[in-house]
């Protein structure tokens, strides 16, 4: 001990005595504790200070990466448990960041293989789930230390639900968050002192002495979730992807190759396995056994799966007559804590009362998802499937159901409904009404779809042949639509909703309908979903007393899997019980296959015909334009009609290949739709005449839906909607005087001003002879009329009221016009002819007179042709 310690020491043991002499006259209710072991057991963090965490903050600022690494997993073998819990949370925050999102961590998120295939291997090495860190876990684990995971990073409802003095309903929750039945939380005031005698502490016996000064009861709720090792680990590790913001230059990485998407592949690979009924074993360390993680105790339910809040491991050693006979009771409780934990972070972002009050327009959003927030929740999805579906077809069976199941076993059946369905939901729900009308709702689409097939990821699904009759859905999956009834049918009408208001002339839009339409088209699928609406519309026939069970959690004791047919009444009762539970009993539920949502398919398909029109008159434009544009277009000297083209869209990017693959998805999703609500082709051709889907006499362009009014055309609400999304449009063009319109960016606007100044000198000046010349009857005067006259406005479709007014009150008489030689266009092709006349020894004179000349004879002959034109019009 140094000499400052010593005599800090020496200052504060009178002290000390003398404060344990007057906190007893101050305070009616102390709690003194001189027992050292006493002390550091209520007050864990106010120990001595580690020497080790000290020596690993300092490496981890003066060394590389990959050492840092090596000596972690050196003082993870070496180290005892007690030395080992000081460094566990400063190591998993350095690992995955701090929950505020300030200190990044190994940023997991943007570490590929590709990119740094050194740092990548070593992570991924050290995180495996047979790896250096969870072997550090299951060390703590095993002498039950604990770990205060703060509250307020926890997911809203939660927090709210703290708050308001009401325990979750997860069991992740339960025996960790304590309410006292009356007076609320007490507010523990400490007094901590902490001090030792010089010479081996001959006042105080060299121990450290903690005062507990506790005063009358508050209502404060707990700041700090206590948690084991594993909890805090995958707290840590599931909060990563939302605390942590991607950093600048990162939003262009692909989230299936980064090192956080692979290791929660690996995680739920690892502790939710398709093969066999335990866990996969601890790989055993060259320094001797691996310490086996403490089990869950019976004191400690961590899972209710049916009406009775108890565990599958409680529920087990109960039937048990060991508890060592079965293995899996030592592991179960790692895969419940590992989904719960993902579950709750990543999904219980709404409750039923806040996604009602998110209804209203003014609602402010508490949680926005990322689309790699999305993309991971799907590979969970697909996970719980496969682990799901991994029952053997003797343990599928209601008859088969014993006490002697495996937890794990019955695990299987009660994951998806006991855990996921209802927090999926309204994360859905939320996506659904809530997310940008964009191409990155696929991201939402496809999780959505791939937990509407979990025959996706059953085992018999690699043996099924290529026939149609193998992609028929099986009879077996009728429990599963039936008890995700709103999955289909609410979800499917909010993307309707969202298609009516999209822009389908997008290939990403319309792939989007085409995907859903072809799920939903599935063979025997859109039959299990009307089966499913008539048992819930039926009329209830249990007896009264059953009711309360509308509002309770049901019971599994049969699998959601079996192909065991339940009674009709039973099967009425757990639909109804399904929606009830996720929309509440006063819940107004629209059919899929009812009049309404039949209305909305058949304006789909209306739309979806515009679409396809669309984009075959876009793909006939872009032809035509590329076509007829000439060479010096390229050379960026020719105009450009931005009046005359459609909204921009990813055929603009794409080219005709996407508008071929459009045309492609929209006939598909069209085919498809009329298969699953039975429309025939008398109603969509009735539905093509009904919204003027003909085409002009052009066959091409169409105009927006509107009425004919007393002032000219007036919008209806559907044209505004096919102005706004593209869909149709007006033909633009000028019909003013030519010679006053704007200056193009293909003219020189000075040349234009002075050609504009002189040819209206010269039409003052000589206005009278070019009347008189213009009157003749003879060829002379078709040849000036052709040059100074323009086409009559009778001849042009005028479509604004105005024009033609303005148009009547003021006739144009013939005119020169010079404008054309103010055009870049019209200059450099007379350059390059005087340039292609000197390499034949023509001079500029010359060159000229031979280019009058040909305008001369093209203009005769232009003249000859606009009159015979003319003679046989009339």
């Amino acid at each position: 001990m140094t000499t400052f310690r010593r005599r800090v020491a020496e200052w504060r043991s009178p002290s000390l005595r003398r404060a344990t002499l007057w906190v007893p006259q101050w305070f009616p209710k102390v709690a003194v504790f001189n027992v050292p072991q006493e002390a550091a057991m209520a007050f864990p963090h106010l120990q001595q200070p580690s020497f080790l965490l000290a020596s690993l903050k300092a490496d981890s600022v003066n060394k590389p990466f990959a050492q840092r690494c090596q000596d972690l997993v050196k003082v993870i073998e070496d180290f005892p448990a007690k030395e080992l819990h000081a460094i566990f949370p400063w190591l998993v925050e350095s690992i995955f960041g701090s929950l505020d999102g300030v200190l990044v961590g190994w940023n997991l998120r943007c570490l590929q293989g590709r990119v740094s295939p050194v740092e990548y291997s070593i992570a991924m090495e050290f995180l495996d789930p047979g790896g250096p860190m969870m072997k550090l876990v299951y060390k703590l684990q095993a002498e039950d230390y604990k770990f205060d995971f703060p509250v307020s990073y926890l997911p809203g409802p939660v927090k709210a639900s703290i708050q308001e003095r009401v325990l979750p309903d997860s069991p992740l929750y339960h025996n960790k968050v304590q309410f006292p039945p009356t007076g609320g939380l007490g507010l523990n005031l400490a007094l901590s002192i902490l001090c030792q005698s010089p010479r081996g502490g001959e006042a105080m016996g060299g121990q450290d002495v903690m005062l507990r000064v506790v005063q009358q009861p508050l209502p404060v709720c707990p700041l700090t979730l206590p948690s084991d090792p594993f909890e805090y680990y995958m707290f840590f590790f599931a909060l990563s992807l939302i605390t942590q913001k991607p950093l600048p230059g990162t939003l262009h990485i692909r989230t299936s190759d980064c090192a956080y998407f692979i290791l929660v592949d690996r995680y739920l690979s690892w502790f939710l396995p398709t093969e066999g009924s335990v866990l996969p074993a601890l790989s055993s360390s060259p320094g001797g056994p691996n310490p086996s993680p403490a089990p869950r105790t019976p004191t400690m339910p961590f899972a209710s799966y049916g009406l009775h809040h108890t565990s599958l491991l409680k529920r087990h050693i109960s039937h048990q007559t060991s508890v060592n006979a079965d293995p899996a009771s030592h592991e179960i409780w790692r895969s419940e804590t590992l989904l719960q934990v993902f579950v709750e972070m990543w999904l219980h972002h709404y409750s039923l009362e806040m996604y009602q009050k998110m209804q209203s327009p003014h609602a402010k959003e508490s949680f926005t998802p990322t689309e790699e927030h999305v993309l991971v929740v799907r590979l969970l999805l697909k996970h719980l499937h496969a682990f799901s579906n991994s029952l053997k077809p003797e343990q599928v069976s209601p008859s088969t159901h014993s006490h002697a199941t495996s937890p794990l076993e019955e695990f299987k059946r009660a994951a998806v409904p006991r855990f996921v369905q209802q927090k999926l939901y309204l994360f859905l729900q939320h996506c659904f009404g809530h997310w940008p009308l964009d191409a990155s709702f696929r991201a939402v689409l496809e999780m959505w779809l791939s937990y509407l097939q979990p025959w996706r990821y059953a085992p018999e699904k690699q043996a099924q042949s290529s026939d149609c009759q193998a992609r028929c859905v099986s009879e077996r999956w009728a429990p599963f639509v039936q008890e995700n009834l709103l999955m289909y049918t609410k979800l499917f009408v909010g993307f309707l909703s969202r298609a009516l208001r999209t822009d389908l002339v997008s290939p990403k839009n319309a792939l989007m309908v085409f995907r859903v339409a072809k799920v939903f088209a599935q063979p025997n699928l859109a039959e299990m979903i009307q089966k499913g609406e008539q048992l819930f519309l039926e009329p209830e026939l249990v007896i009264p007393h059953r009711q309360h069970r509308l509002f309770t959690a049901p019971t599994f004791t049969g699998s959601f899997l079996s192909s065991w047919p339940p009674a009709v009444t039973d099967a009425s009762f757990k639909v109804k019980s399904h929606v009830y539970s996720l929309e509440g009993q006063d819940c107004k539920y629209t059919p899929m296959f009812g009049p309404e949502v039949r209305t909305l398919v058949l304006r789909l398909a209306q739309l979806i015909t515009q679409a396809k029109q669309t984009a075959k008159s876009i793909s006939d434009q872009c032809g035509e334009s590329t076509a007829g544009r000439p060479f010096l277009s390229w050379l960026g000297f020719c105009s450009t009609d931005t009046n005359g083209s459609y909204a921009a869209n990813d055929l603009d990017e794409m080219g005709q290949d996407s508008v071929r693959k459009t045309d492609e998805y929209l006939e598909k999703a069209l085919e498809y739709l009329c298969q699953m609500f039975r429309l025939s082709e008398a109603q969509l051709t009735q539905l093509t005449l009904a919204l003027g889907t003909t085409q002009d006499e052009n066959g091409k362009k169409q105009l927006p839906d509107c009425v004919v009014g007393e002032d000219g055309l007036i919008l209806t609400p559907l044209g505004r909607y096919q102005i706004i999304n593209g869909l149709r449009r007006f033909d633009i063009e000028y019909q003013g005087d030519s010679e006053l319109q704007p200056i193009r960016s293909y003219e020189i606007a000075s040349l234009v001003r002075v050609l504009f100044r002189l040819s209206s000198a010269i039409n003052r000046r000589f206005a009278g002879p070019m009347a008189a010349l213009c009157s003749r009857a003879d060829f002379l005067g078709s040849f000036c009329r052709y040059h100074l006259t323009e086409p009559g406005l009778a001849d042009r479709h005028l479509l604004s009221p105005v024009a033609r007014g303005c148009a009547a009150r003021r006739p144009r008489g013939p005119r020169l016009s010079l404008r054309f030689l103010g055009s870049y266009r019209t200059l450099l092709s007379l350059l390059l002819a005087f340039f292609v006349a000197s390499l034949f020894c023509i001079g500029p004179l010359p060159c000229a007179l031979l280019l009058v000349l040909g305008y001369l004879l093209y203009a005769v002959a232009m003249t000859l042709l606009t009159e015979r034109s003319k003679l046989h019009h009339l």
